[in-house]
């Protein structure tokens, strides 16, 4: 009898709930007759066979607000919309090593499918506060002025401030190369088709891949497919957490996370606030940030976020708002790039607010007596340039300028080199050494 019962619940008809698009506008798809929840993710069939994903965003009366998750083309009046899952998820396990996939991990690098031991919800809640785990520990990144004057670490969440072309995801990339994490996972958020390839072949290379999972989706996407590769990133480096692995998460970049949101909202017809940013959007931004860091596991997630700043302008409002969530941020100047001084870091801009927790006091002192004699150099930079400074006027901008080549050879680092710590904190030490001598036989233009 029971075999029967089986057999019957086997074959039995099943009734799935359908709902018929009623109208389309730009990138709203609104829905009616269908009860689904925000976050759901409905399936549209068309006359011709062909399917499209939408995700439901709000409502109007009673339908459905959706935003596609592919090309609307070919979708009517009239089109049959089923319910397929409720609430967004991403395949997961060690098998993401070394691959590249789209923001539902589908694999894009023509590789074999991607066989899941689970899947992880792609807007899972932070850690608790109070079940996060102290931040005491450094994370060796083998770039020399961030270990040294800006150390990051182990669970930190720091931002990378910068112009277009300025070096991110050259910066990016040689830290995913050196860096001691157990696992990369790079999410490449509205980049050009060129600049993913560029990055996974040039700036990751090989050897960063093997160790690392990419995430890609292009500029071309529409915008909640963009806005859930950084979230699926996040989710993937959740999962390798959960495992007590290391994770470096790296993005590039949130900005581009958050316009994708903005150009989702204002279609649904939420009203624009600042810079046509709507309010949601800011309310986003610490729900994906803060999931980041360290939790009551062994495992643990340290964040490097790229913020792009519209003609170098760091009061940009998203620029703003990501400072206030992280915990430091390393701005990258344009000026520096210009001349071809690589990584393009200003450090007088720049901070990490674990340092005083992660660095010993002798690399706390040193690294303060190098930053005042570049700042005693950049405040008198315009006086020695037009010889308008007399050697001996000061003995503090006599040893900033003695100083001045071994600082500017310690903050150039190649881009195929990694410098172990232990190294560029001997170094920090030698030129904080300058600062305390004499200042004596010091160049200068008369």
């Amino acid at each position: 009898m029971l075999d029967r019962l089986i057999e019957r619940c086997r074959t039995a008809a099943v009734h799935t709930p359908e709902g018929v698009v009623s109208d389309v506008v730009g990138l709203i798809v609104e829905v009616g007759g269908l009860n689904a929840a925000v976050g759901d993710t409905l399936r549209v069939h068309d006359a011709s066979g062909a399917a499209l994903d939408v995700e439901v965003v709000g409502f109007r009366g009673g339908s459905l607000l959706t935003t596609p998750l592919g090309p609307l083309v070919g979708i009517r009046p009239g089109a049959r919309a089923v319910r397929m899952m409720r609430g967004a998820t991403v395949p997961v396990s060690f098998g993401l090593l070394g691959r590249v996939v789209d923001s539902f991990g589908r694999a894009l690098d023509g590789g074999p499918e991607i066989d899941p031991d689970r899947v992880m919800p792609v807007n899972a809640p932070p850690p608790p506060a109070f079940g996060r785990k102290p931040i005491d520990r450094q994370l060796a990144t083998g770039v020399r002025v961030i270990d040294a004057m800006l150390p990051l670490g182990v669970g930190q969440r720091m931002g990378i401030f910068a112009g277009a072309g300025v070096g991110k995801s050259t910066l990016l990339g040689q830290i995913c190369r050196t860096s001691q994490a157990d696992v990369n996972v790079v999410g490449l958020i509205g980049e050009r088709g060129r600049e993913l390839n560029d990055f996974i072949r040039q700036s990751l290379g090989p050897e960063g891949l093997a160790k690392s999972v990419v995430v890609a989706a292009t500029s071309d996407m529409p915008p909640l497919v963009r806005a859930r590769g950084a979230e699926s990133a996040t989710a993937i480096a959740e999962y390798f957490r959960n495992q007590g692995k290391s994770v470096l998460l790296v993005m590039d970049s949130v900005t581009r996370y958050a316009m994708a949101l903005r150009e989702a909202a204002l279609a649904a017809g939420e009203p624009p606030a600042t810079k046509g940013y709507p309010p949601s959007v800011f309310a986003a931004l610490p729900r994906l940030l803060e999931r980041a860091g360290t939790g009551p596991g062994a495992g643990v997630i340290t964040a490097l976020y790229t913020v792009l700043v519209e003609g170098d302008d760091l009061s940009d409002p998203i620029a703003d708002s990501v400072r206030s969530i992280i915990d430091g941020h390393i701005v990258l100047s344009r000026g520096l790039a210009e001349k071809g001084h690589f990584p393009a870091i200003d450090v007088l801009k720049s901070i990490s607010r674990l340092a005083p927790e992660i660095a010993a006091e002798p690399v706390m002192r040193a690294a303060a007596q190098v930053r005042d004699m570049l700042s005693t150099y950049r405040d008198a930079q315009d006086l020695i340039q037009v010889g308008a400074y007399v050697a001996g006027s000061d003995p503090r901008i006599d040893v900033a300028i003695g100083a001045q080549p071994h600082i500017d050879n310690f903050l150039r680092q190649k881009v195929t080199e990694g410098v172990a710590a232990e190294v560029s904190l001997k170094h920090l030490s030698q030129l904080a050494a300058l600062g305390q001598q004499p200042a004596q036989n010091r160049g200068g233009r008369r």
